[in-house]
């Protein structure tokens, strides 16, 4: 039984830590807000050298104007400009990100204020120095205390929290979400960024939200013929912008985690098959020492279909014994390592029924050929038996 035991705890330990896994990534994908695209400039030529993505300054507020009121399905479009800065409150201080936003960042982002208020379109319009403070960067600057309302230098500008955002946790490409400040995108370009004379109303990023139903590769699609459009770039011209679906990153990552448990899962299922050729082996073994036994049974009128049934239930209930108690070592080994290792554990029901399931399959698969052999004994050779 042992081998069971330690295939079936395996397949649990296995399937509860990938389960927990998706559940994460599941997480991170809800924490980004759901049906979003990023718009992002693209790479820019200073003679024979490409200066990489991010590097045309091509991006507007009107880009965001456009692509909201013109691209069919389009919810939200908030233009964002970042930066980094340096936060200080009293004798208490941290560097942390810097996000100019609009009120429609709260609607794409999905993004709730937990304490104090949202910001609102009169504060971006008249460039109003109010923050809302991510939940790490508010510990780090305020403790458990409570901020709304205080003041707060930023590169030594003075600014009013109005707000705390809710946690959202990390993102998927492993950043603190919560470690932001927002701003009115009017304040950060007055007070921070600055503004070009090529273009006064440049953006870092647009973040587009789209309906439920909505196609994304159709509105990508459209976002980038739009900006093409727009930007006024001829057909074979270089890309200045980029466009991408902020949900891909996590799907590729999901898709790893698919194939590692899955991996895994094949490997604890090899412990599975080893434990069964033991159970054949032992019931092999347990057809020799009892050929006396099953031939006094058939003399007095046995049927083979009853020997095959009662070395079958014998193997079956080996094996469910060990499917049983791998499954309790199982979910208590998970639990373990959720525990120690801070890692999110998703025990699931269909996890245990497919691993006792597998464990009783191996019984009757293993267990036949014994069976098999017991019943096609002959009573007076079996009897005959030292």
């Amino acid at each position: 039984m042992l081998g069971i035991i330690i295939g079936v705890a395996a397949v649990v330990v296995m399937m509860s830590i990938g389960n927990g896994a998706r559940e994460r990534i599941a997480a991170q994908i809800r924490s980004l807000g759901t049906n979003l695209i990023s718009v992002t400039p693209g790479s820019a030529r200073m003679g024979s050298v490409q200066l990489g993505s991010g590097a045309a300054p091509r991006l507007s507020e009107g880009d965001a104007v456009a692509i909201e009121s013109e691209i069919p399905g389009v919810i939200v479009a908030v233009p964002l400009l970042y930066s980094r800065a340096q936060f200080t409150v009293g004798n208490s201080n941290w560097q942390g990100a810097l996000r100019g936003v609009t009120p429609s960042y709260f609607i794409a982002r999905e993004w709730v204020v937990m304490a104090g208020r949202e910001m609102i379109w009169e504060d971006d319009r008249r460039a109003a120095n109010v923050v809302l403070l991510g939940t790490t960067m508010r510990e780090k600057l305020f403790g458990q205390a409570d901020p709304v309302g205080a003041p707060l230098r930023i590169r030594d500008v003075p600014f009013t929290v109005i707000g705390v955002l809710e946690r959202k946790g990390q993102s998927v490409w492993g950043d603190d979400q919560d470690d932001v400040a927002l701003v009115p995108i009017t304040a950060a370009r007055r007070q921070f960024v600055g503004t070009s004379r090529a273009n006064p109303w440049q953006v870092h990023n647009i973040t587009v939200k789209f309906a439920e139903g909505v196609s994304a590769e159709d509105t990508m699609a459209a976002i980038h013929d739009l900006l093409r459009q727009r930007h006024r770039l001829q057909p074979g011209q270089e890309e200045t912008i980029m466009v991408s679906n902020l949900a891909e990153a996590a799907e590729v990552e999901e898709t790893a985690t698919n194939a590692v448990s899955l991996l895994l899962f094949t490997v604890a299922s090899v412990s599975l098959v080893v434990g069964g050729i033991g159970i054949m082996n032992i019931m092999l073994v347990t057809v020799t020492e009892r050929t006396r036994e099953i031939g006094l049974r058939l003399a007095v009128g046995a049927r083979q279909r009853d020997i095959l049934a009662q070395f079958l239930v014998e193997a079956i209930t080996l094996a469910l014994m060990g499917g049983i108690l791998g499954v309790s070592i199982g979910i208590i080994a998970a639990a373990a390592i959720g525990t120690f290792a801070q890692w999110p554990v998703v025990i699931d029901l269909s996890a245990v029924l497919l691993a006792v399931s597998f464990a009783a399959c191996v019984g009757v698969f293993f267990g036949y050929y014994p069976a098999r052999k017991a019943a096609r004994l002959q009573p007076i050779e079996a009897l005959r038996a030292e």
